[in-house]
């Protein structure tokens, strides 16, 4: 490379959508904020796991899903800031995430071990940034603006302050909830089958592997149309699913169900349930996590909901995985949360969402 030619943006310049990184006006000298790398993985790790050991009493992140998040597919889609001490230290996480039309996911975390005024002026820069980020997302897609979506956990006074002081306003609640998977549920018959009229298939594949995309897409309607009467319903267009759901470390297409019913001689896609793979816990075992399960309106009290659930169950046990989890609207006048708990599911901890409007 020539003198005069100019060198490609290396990793530690500052990507043009990304240059106005939060002002730590108030900071201790030295403190700097930066774009996050692939160095800042393990920090990032501890620094997540340190924020749930503080608030739940125990911590476990994905480091894969972080890395894919800092420096793979999953920050594609993601403006993100990070601040270091002058020790080098990170203290600090922003994560901003272009969800899908008018939906912007907001992530902030701060050093559970900084003192409270630093952290309480930490928090306001970081959700300050997080603010113009999401106007910057929102008029990339020349809207005319765009809820910003943040979340605490249950027992975070200190989260949910700092949520309430950014103007953010708790909207919902919801359940994270674990079975335990027995391995004697993989046999055959070991747990109920769907009822009549009622089938389970795994989303069908070409013979080079990759999904079939007329199941892709019926997968994508069902959840749509499912899910079109709850609780911040937005639409989401197939790219963006797709993407998205793509991003996690833990995606495997082999964990895609449609559940299909017989009606007036016909066969017609009645819900659909799409799961990952959860990393290993305390004793190795990797788990399932159902990401989404829905029924359509019209297949409702016909056992399609329990048929996946036993679906996915029997295929953890198969695996060799040792629990399913899942999410659950507290709130829901469904009544979901009963379903689950009927079939073995328990509470491990409660989350909560908390939203903003901005317009740009």
């Amino acid at each position: 490379m020539s003198a005069e030619t100019p060198d490609p943006l290396s990793e530690t310049e500052i990507p043009p959508h990304q240059s106005g990184l939060p002002d730590l006006s108030g900071m201790p000298d030295g403190w700097v904020a930066r774009v996050p790398s692939r160095d800042d993985v393990v920090a990032l790790v501890a620094l997540s796991e340190a924020h749930q050991r503080a608030v739940k009493g125990s911590g476990s992140v994905d480091s894969d899903t972080v890395e894919s998040n800092v420096a793979g597919t999953g920050s594609w889609t993601r403006h993100q800031a990070v601040v270091a001490d002058a020790d080098g230290r990170v203290v600090g996480w922003a994560s901003i995430h272009d969800r899908a039309a008018g939906r912007t996911l907001v992530e902030v975390l701060v050093d559970p071990a900084l003192d409270e005024p630093h952290a309480d002026a930490l928090a306001t820069a970081l959700f300050a940034w997080s603010e113009e980020a999401g106007r910057v997302i929102a008029g990339g897609r020349d809207l005319p603006g765009t809820q910003l979506d943040s979340g605490a956990y249950a027992d975070d006074g200190r989260q949910r302050r700092w949520l309430s002081a950014a103007g953010y306003r708790h909207t919902r609640s919801w359940l994270q909830m674990s079975r335990p998977v027995r391995p004697e549920e993989a046999a055959a018959g070991a747990l109920p089958g769907p009822r009549e009229g009622v089938r389970i298939r795994r989303v069908r594949k070409h013979d080079n592997g990759l999904p079939v995309a007329a199941d892709l897409q019926t997968v994508h309607r069902m959840l749509e149309e499912s899910f079109a009467d709850h609780f911040n319903s937005y639409r989401e267009s197939f790219p963006e699913f797709l993407s998205r759901l793509r991003e996690d470390p833990g995606h495997r297409w082999d964990h895609w169900w449609i559940a299909e019913l017989e009606v007036e001689g016909e066969v017609v896609p009645g819900g659909a349930l799409v799961a990952t793979i959860l990393p290993p816990d305390a004793s190795g075992a990797f788990g399932s996590y159902v990401d989404y399960i829905g029924v359509h309106r019209l297949s409702r009290g016909r056992g399609v909901a329990k048929a996946l659930l036993h679906t996915v169950i029997r295929d953890a046990a198969q695996r060799g995985h040792s629990r399913v989890g899942l999410e659950v609207d507290d709130d829901s006048p469904t009544g979901a949360n009963g379903l689950y708990v009927s079939m073995g599911w328990g509470t491990v901890y409660r989350t909560e969402s908390w939203h903003r409007d901005i317009t740009t």
